[in-house]
């Protein structure tokens, strides 16, 4: 089981904040740093201070300050950016961290921070992301030398030169959510990973199994996809540390215990277990505290060893 650090510092985070917890994850041997894709605080607990930090810029910079983590995003929204200019950010950064990069991909939902940087929010978005999904991994899978055009509802490109090209043969991409039909049938046609972000535990192996029928009914092998899945962190050696953690976060312990990763270090384990039970590959711990980096460590030695 592969084990990734996963922020939101859209709820308060300079790039330093971002650096250091990156550069941490790094030390610790976590497999990979995420972060969202978000220019606005969500709920109340939050400053949202100073302000939201790109994630492609960010991104960018962690690419040059690392050199082994994988580097993502969970999820980028197809709202924020035009397709192609979308695929030399990627394929950018993919360079600059030596073949790193990994792009998730959704179809947004924060109406708020749309409205509040003036970006626009079409009501329907589905068929943006699967028109996406195709033009970026089109662009990176025409030879060099060749062009490519696309012409759909929502996007045309006329004789794009595909360029520039990662150093990743196929960049990984990964398409998450909890719907029954056309999100595991985009995963199915365009992932290399399907990510269940907050689903109830005991719909996990259900979920998942919605992605596989998808994939046969397109003759793709079921186990060529990455099984992955988001939960909140919070976890501390006794009671009283993490009933801080969990007040630091602004959630209250026993539901958080219900719906993340929360406890002491073996009733994460137990959790962890009985996720890898339901063909959970790889997990992305949401750390929503970015300055307490001895939850950092405190994972690193007591969790993530049990799964190695």
């Amino acid at each position: 089981m592969k084990f990734r650090i996963f922020t939101e510092p859209q709820q308060g985070a300079t790039y330093d904040d971002q650096l250091a917890v990156a550069q941490a994850a790094e030390r610790l041997g976590f497999d990979a740093y995420f972060r969202s894709d978000h220019y606005l605080k969500m709920g109340d607990h939050f400053s949202g201070l100073p302000g939201p930090t790109d994630a492609w810029t960010t991104l960018a910079g962690l690419a040059r300050e690392t050199s082994r983590i994988r580097l993502g995003t969970l999820v980028s929204s197809v709202t924020y950016r035009p397709p192609g200019i979308l695929a030399i950010q990627v394929a950018q950064v993919d360079q600059m961290s030596g073949g790193r990069v990994e792009l998730g991909l959704g179809t947004g939902w924060y109406e708020e921070e749309h409205a509040a940087y003036g970006i626009p929010f079409p009501p329907k978005r589905f068929g943006m992301l699967e028109e996406q999904l195709e033009i970026v991994t089109g662009l990176f899978s025409t030879p060099v030398g060749e062009n490519y055009s696309f012409s759909g509802e929502h996007y045309s490109l006329v004789n794009s030169p595909a360029l520039p090209k990662p150093v990743q043969d196929r960049v990984p991409v990964i398409v998450g959510g909890g719907g029954p039909k056309r999100t595991p049938a985009m995963a199915a046609r365009f992932a290399t990973e399907f990510n269940a972000p907050f689903v109830p535990f005991d719909k996990i192996a259900a979920t998942f199994a919605g992605v596989r029928r998808a994939c046969e009914a397109i003759a793709r092998d079921p186990d060529d996809l990455t099984y992955s899945a988001a939960f909140v962190a919070a976890v501390a050696s006794d009671e009283a540390g993490y009933a801080r953690r969990a007040a630091a976060i602004g959630r209250e312990t026993g539901e958080l215990r219900e719906n993340g990763l929360a406890g002491t270090p073996s009733e994460i384990i137990d959790r962890l277990g009985a996720l890898q039970d339901d063909g959970v590959e790889t997990v992305y711990l949401q750390i929503l505290d970015l300055s307490d980096l001895d939850h950092l460590e405190l994972l690193a030695t007591e969790v993530t060893p049990h799964f190695a």
